[in-house]
């Protein structure tokens, strides 16, 4: 499976490690009590399963991220744009913008954007 990609509440978990790594383990738990309504051996079977894909690592009981939040991001914008739009992009944004309008501070950060990605 590729590290990138995450289920919901792994992508939850990794969430709260983004915000305030490095962590304690322990901490880690009282966080996701709190935050997910996690038990203890919740935390520590997601925690381990994501280590084991490299998303995540423990050392010495203090849990640090591998993986950015903006890699998984970007992964599953791919992962989205290629399954549900067959590759295209400018269906993708049709789709978005079909019901919405946009500030003018929006669409001068889509040009821009457009404009940087240009060949």
């Amino acid at each position: 499976m590729d590290k990138y990609k995450l289920f919901d509440a792994e992508y939850r978990f990794a969430t709260i490690i983004w915000e305030v790594e490095p962590i304690n383990s322990t901490e880690l738990v009282k966080i996701c009590h709190k935050r997910l309504g996690w038990k203890k051996s919740t935390t520590y079977t997601v925690l381990k399963k994501l280590c084991d894909r490299g998303v995540l690592q423990n050392v010495n009981t203090i849990v640090t991220s591998l993986v950015t939040n903006e890699q998984v991001q970007k992964y599953e914008g791919e992962a989205l744009l290629n399954r549900t739009f067959d590759g295209s992009l400018p269906t993708l944004l049709a789709t978005f913008l079909q019901d919405r309008k946009l500030s003018a501070g929006e669409a001068g950060e889509l040009r821009r954007m457009i404009e940087d990605a240009e060949e």
